[in-house]
Formats: C-alpha cells, structure tokens, sequence
C-alpha cells in the first residue's frame, strides 16, 4: 500500500456548527418551549392534536392485549362458567340483601338532608375509561385513558375504581386524557379518619402501594387498621369514598407530628379501567346583606328607602309637646271686643321687640299624627 494511500482524508474544518453549540440552542429552543408553553398556554392546541396523533398508536399497542384477554374468554370452558355463575348467584343473593338495607338507609339519610335543607354530594353520573397507557417513569404514577372532551371529560375530574379513590384528570384531550394517580409524589388529597373524623391530607410517595399522611398533631387518635376516607374539602373528590387504610402509625416524642403510612384500596397497579364522574360540588356561601335570626324587619323611609331598627323606633314615636308661657300667649281677640271702622290698627313696629320673658313657642319636632286636633287658643291670658 502507498504512502499516499494511507494519508487521512477528513476535511482539516468540521463540517457545520460544533456539537457544543448545536447543545446551546437546542438547550434554549427548549427553555422557550417550556416557557410559552407554562405561562401563555400556547401549546396546548398542539398538545391536543398530537393526543388525537398518537391515539392510533396506544391503541394499537393495547390491541395484542385486548385480543389475548378475548380469546382466554372465549377459550374457557363450560365447567368455568358454571361455577363462575353459581358463585356470582350466591353473591348477587347477598349483595341483594345488603342493598335493601342500603335503600332504606339512602332515603332516611335523603329525609333528614332535606330536613337539614341540604345537599347530598354523591356521584350523580359516571362513565367507565379503559387504561391505555402506563407512565413508565418511576417518579410520575400516571395513567392515558380513552375518554376525553368528546364525552365530557374535564381538568380536574375525580377518577375511582371499585374499591376506592384512583386518581384525577390532569389533561383532557379530545379522545383521551391523563389521570395522576393518588400515588404520585405531586398529589395530595384532603381526607379525614372515618373513626374519629380528624382531618387532615394524604400525599403521594411515588410507590404504588404507599401514602403519607404527614400532618397529624403527635395526640391525634389513630391506629392501624382505621380507614381513611375522602372529606369533600376543595370540591375535586366527593365525600366519603374510600382512599387508603393505616398500615403504621410512628411516634416520635421529638417530633410534634405522626409520621403515618397508608395503603391505598384502589388497584392503582391492577385495575384496567377506571369511572369518571360527576357530582354536585357547588358551595352555598350566606348572604351577607342578610338579617340575623330575630332582628326586627328595617321599616321604610320617606324617600322609599329602609331605616335601621333604631332609626324606625325613632320615627314611630311621637314628638313630645313643646310647653308655651303665659306671655307669649297674649291676649284673645275675643277679650278685646270687635274693633270698630274708626278704630285705628296698632303699628307692629311701634310694638317693639318682645320682652326677655316671652318666648316663641317652637315649631313641632315631627310630623302630627292625622287623629291629633290641635287646641283653640285660650280665651285669656293663662292664669
């Protein structure tokens, strides 16, 4: 082989920008992304077509699944189903039972709400979403589902399963949407103790099977094994559904909380589909232009206005009488005879001004009733 053959051939200028500064602005194409996309919400159109984009793709990835679990159905044998049907006989008999109780106890518990002028939040309307996609991330504990805006899907919606509290919607697309589940280390949910009714909130630890409940006092009264059920505070989730159930309960006398573990009841790592749904979660906020309990009602003005309750006594009670002196009274036209035609009139300014001992009589402090007459002027000077 030649010398010349084994020279190197690579071009002695790289070809284009370094790898450094290929790093540096896809580093700040990215920062902008992530800006315009948490403060001004521009990529959410975009976020949603490439939800409906790669919806084909989930489900294509779910289908080998779906087909298996068809086929173990449709494979299994008639000794199965005959023993899967007496059983579900048996349980459909005793859950029959349970639910007459359940029925009476649904309507007391509705006479003494309406009793109470109350409203029960329990799920009104709910629909089932099948799981299509599991976050493989260790510390995110979410979940796509094939539900989205289409069927009434919203930010923010409780998800449960049939044995407790899963999750809530975090992104709704037109097809599908995202569920966080009560797992995830960025979720908290207000709960309290169905023993004892303390509240408190439980968060998630990025593990399937575990909850904390970090905010109880050290002399709060749990143990193990005492249910923690949603309290309804927030509106997100509706009261009285199941979360978790204590697992372990530590006190450290250093320490002026419990450090308390949970189990969540809901098959956060099991279930294949979960139910969205609806409930009555307004807030009736009291009026604060209303009137106390027993308060007087407020009586009209003249001007078609209300008075205050001690304004209203005021103008109901009558003006009291104001008392005149004998020298203002004066003498009766009647005591100084008829005035003949020759009789020459008194100059009113040739009078002079009254004496310091007559006083005018003030004029009435408030309105007369109509049933009061006033009285004639006396005949004569007051004796």
């Amino acid at each position: 082989m030649s010398p010349i053959q084994d020279q190197d051939h690579r071009p002695l200028l790289l070809a284009g920008p370094s790898l450094g500064l290929r790093l540096v602005v896809l580093g700040a194409m990215a920062i902008a992304l992530m800006v315009a996309d948490q403060r001004q919400q521009y990529l959410t159109v975009v976020r949603a077509w490439l939800s409906v984009a790669a919806y084909p793709f989930h489900w294509a990835v779910d289908a080998p699944f779906s087909a298996l679990r068809y086929a173990s159905d449709a494979l299994a044998t008639r000794s199965t189903l005959q023993e899967e049907n007496e059983r579900l006989a048996v349980e459909n008999r005793e859950l029959k039972l349970t639910l007459m109780r359940f029925d009476a106890l649904e309507q007391e518990n509705h006479r003494l709400r309406e009793a109470r002028a109350g409203s029960a939040r329990v799920a009104a309307r709910s629909i089932v979403a099948e799981i299509l996609k599991v976050d493989l991330d260790p510390n995110r504990q979410r979940v796509i589902v094939n539900k989205g805006t289409r069927d009434g899907v919203f930010v923010g919606q409780a998800a449960l399963d049939a044995s407790g509290v899963f999750g809530q919607v975090t992104r709704a697309g037109p097809v599908s949407a995202e569920v966080i589940l009560i797992s995830d280390p960025e979720h908290a949910i207000p709960v309290q103790i169905n023993r004892t009714g303390a509240r408190t909130i439980a968060v998630g630890l990025g593990q399937t099977g575990q909850l904390l409940l970090p905010y109880l006092p050290r002399n709060a009264d749990i143990a193990e094994g005492d249910l923690v059920v949603s309290s309804g505070l927030g509106g997100v989730f509706p009261p009285g559904y199941p979360v978790a159930r204590v697992a372990e309960v530590h006190r450290d006398p250093s320490e002026p909380l419990l450090s308390v573990g949970a189990i969540p009841l809901a098959q956060l790592d099991r279930d294949p589909e979960v139910m969205l749904i609806w409930f009555d979660n307004r807030i009736v906020e009291p009026d604060a232009g209303a009137a106390p309990e027993g308060a007087p009602p407020a009586a009209p003005d003249a001007g078609g206005g209300t008075l205050a309750p001690a304004e209203s006594r005021a103008a109901a009670e009558p003006a009291p009488a104001t008392p005149t002196t004998p020298a203002a009274a004066g003498p009766s036209p009647a005591a100084a005879g008829p005035d003949g035609p020759d009789t020459p009139q008194a100059d009113p300014a040739a009078a002079g001004p009254p004496g310091p001992d007559a006083t005018q009589a003030a004029p009435p402090a408030g309105p007369q009733r109509p049933d009061v007459t006033q009285a004639a002027p006396p005949a004569g000077p007051v004796q």
